[in-house]
């Protein structure tokens, strides 16, 4: 049996601007879900090429898609197979990294027409490695197998910077295991844009039409107008104090002789 998780990867048409869908990719990109221990049952995964497929389907070649990425990357052949489909559908695909686009999920952003990293995230370029077993002919030819995947694998980035950075720049950054910041990724065009959500300072004579003396009796008299108010309710506030004031007032004790009548009445 096979459940969904709570979120690995979700789909969801933004309402406030039409044909435009929010897509997110926050977990390693696998071919098979966690296993559940607490029911004992696998999965689904969210991140896997086929239900890629399934939810690009649902949304037309005219739309445009903001793939938003925080993953750690995971199995090369379902983000190799996420980057064709990507390619090939027609929308017009936004990427943004919003935390960790590492391995396969930054080669995943390579497929986005336009590629953005905010302030504080990072990618990490590597070769990718395998688990194998077997004597020496096998993991010889093991070893020459990752050679060529990676041959095929660098062409993607290379595509995607167009012409920032060589292949050589590139095997040296792999072999190394490179974390690069936003403005690295810049420099060596695997990105477009780095979103540092600059503000503009205000204008400090700003020419909205206060200057206008029309303007400036209107806002005297607003202010002046507001001044009355504020009286007003300050006085009405004085008196609705005083009489609670007035009717708070501490009740008087009784004499003891009256206290006394009343308790043989009720003691008789």
């Amino acid at each position: 049996m096979k459940t969904s998780p709570k979120m690995m990867f979700r789909i969801s048409p933004r309402q406030s601007v039409p044909n435009t869908y929010d897509m997110y990719i926050y977990d390693d990109v696998t071919a098979r879900g966690r296993f559940d221990w607490n029911t004992w049952t696998q999965l689904e995964s969210e991140t896997s090429a086929n239900f890629f497929r399934e939810k690009l389907a649902q949304i037309p070649a005219d739309a445009t898609i903001n793939l938003y990425i925080n993953s750690n990357g995971g199995e090369v052949k379902e983000g190799v197979g996420i980057y064709n489909q990507l390619k090939r559908h027609g929308a017009t695909v936004n990427g943004v990294v919003d935390g960790n686009a590492y391995s396969v999920a930054f080669l995943i952003l390579m497929a986005c027409n336009h590629r953005t990293m905010n302030l504080g995230t990072s990618a990490l370029v590597h070769n990718m490695w395998t688990i194998v077993a077997g004597n020496a002919n096998e993991l010889r030819r093991e070893a020459d197998a990752l050679d060529k995947l990676m041959e095929s694998n660098r062409q993607i980035f290379l595509d995607a910077c167009g012409g920032k950075i060589t292949e050589e720049k590139l095997i040296e950054l792999m072999d190394a295991e490179t974390f690069l910041t936003p403005d690295e990724c810049l420099e060596y065009g695997f990105i477009d844009e780095v979103n540092k959500q600059a503000t503009e300072e205000p204008d400090e004579d700003p020419d909205d039409g206060n200057d206008d003396p029309d303007n400036i009796d209107d806002d005297k008299d607003d202010d002046e107008d507001e001044i009355e108010q504020l009286r007003a309710d300050n006085a009405k506030m004085k008196a609705e104090i005083a009489d609670l004031r007035q009717k708070l007032q501490p009740v008087k004790p009784m004499d003891p002789a009256t206290v006394n009548n009343l308790v043989s009445k009720f003691f008789k």
